[in-house]
């Protein structure tokens, strides 16, 4: 059977959050964070006959977990989404939602309150439409995900589900595939002299040059023959050095950002750059410099043929009577945290645009769609 959605109401749950502020406050200080709107979400979870609860990653900073417990099945499924946004600069009205030829336009309407509001959707669905799962239905609405992840990181060490879907923005693509990053700190070292005494300066910024030359040598060599995603990636981020006109600079840093695909590691990044230090030490006597990792995030894939897959792919192709498009994506998902948790995960969300951007707004359709996707997909898996 299929599963009859609510359109209005979902369409006026996903108002609802967008009001709410929950601007991520490790991007801007002081910011609300999400604890409003996680109060917002254990109400309506506990209105939806779900037990639900509050878990603090961090002081202040509430994931809600909400569980529809299933009549005898081991197995056991995920529906998660994040709930913080990020800044609202440039934006006129962000947390006033409005509605204009079947869009959704404010803050955290397309990254992802829209696909949150396609679970809210899905289980109201089931719930009017008298579905008892065998196994265990989980909820999960965490927070950080736009900075370090630290909701999804606490997620994981609650709950243990058999499979996950995650309902980031995919267009009503099924993403089954995303990179991880890597970022680094490169550090050259000089000698700080008076700028006229050439015989005994070394300069830092000059010895970056040649980690710049070689950072642009390995992006214009990368490849990738990945069925999903196109190759890795490495760029430029921030670079500062120098103490003043007249002197010999004695240090320079150069932060940089590897995209990475998901078999490579921050552990093979960073021996690829500690090579390049090695031969260029070799090459020039008096040339020093270090490698430091700061921040990493593996990619992800899972494959095809999974049954979380299949049972989404059916899902779809019964509820939209298609077929879909399976995709990779570039951003990081909180996916390979699921993953690496042991929790098979696979990415379906409405479509629209503006993540990050001063005009954001979700396909309204999509969200519906999406919801009638999302209630036959754990209908079949916990049925």
């Amino acid at each position: 059977m299929t599963w009859k959605i609510n359109t209005e109401q979902t369409t006026q749950l996903l108002a609802d959050m967008v009001a709410i502020d929950s601007v991520n406050p490790d991007l801007v200080p002081g910011a609300a964070g999400e604890a409003a709107v996680a109060d917002w979400f254990l109400k309506t979870c506990e209105q939806l006959g779900l037990e639900a609860w509050l878990q603090e990653a961090v002081p202040n900073r509430p994931n809600v977990i909400a569980k529809w417990s299933g009549q005898s099945s081991d197995k056991s499924l995920l529906l998660t989404g994040h709930i913080d946004v990020v800044s609202v600069e440039g934006m006129e009205d962000p947390f006033v939602p409005k509605i204009e030829s079947g869009r959704l336009y404010g803050r955290g309407a397309f990254d992802m309150k829209g696909g949150l509001a396609s679970i809210l959707g899905a289980v109201t669905a089931l719930k009017s439409g008298g579905f008892q799962p065998q196994g265990d239905l989980f909820l999960g609405f965490v927070a950080d995900e736009e900075y370090a992840s630290i909701g999804t990181e606490a997620l994981v060490q609650a709950i243990q589900p058999s499979a996950a879907i995650l309902t980031e923005p995919t267009a009503m693509e099924i993403c089954i595939a995303h990179k991880g990053f890597v970022w680094l700190t490169l550090t050259t070292h000089g000698h700080a002299i008076h700028g006229s005494n050439f015989s005994a300066g070394v300069d830092a910024i000059a010895h970056m040059g040649h980690l710049i030359q070689a950072l642009q040598q390995m992006e214009s060599e990368s490849k990738s023959d990945h069925k999903w995603l196109s190759r890795p990636s490495v760029h430029a981020s921030v670079i500062e050095g120098g103490l003043g006109w007249s002197t010999y600079p004695d240090r320079c840093q150069l932060k940089l950002e590897h995209r990475t695909m998901p078999d490579e590691t921050a552990a093979q990044v960073v021996d690829k750059w500690q090579a390049i230090i090695k031969h260029l030490k070799e090459e020039h006597p008096n040339f020093s410099a270090e490698v430091a990792l700061d921040f990493k995030r593996p990619g992800y894939e899972i494959q095809q043929d999974h049954p979380i897959v299949t049972t989404l792919h059916e899902a779809f192709v019964s509820t939209l009577e298609k077929q879909p498009v399976y995709v990779g994506t570039s951003p990081w998902l909180d996916a390979a945290i699921l993953g690496e948790a042991g929790i098979p995960t696979v990415v379906i969300g409405p479509g629209g645009d503006g993540a990050h951007a001063a005009v954001e707004y979700v396909n309204l359709d999509d969200v519906h769609q999406c919801a009638a996707v999302l209630a036959q997909a754990t209908s079949v898996y916990l049925g």
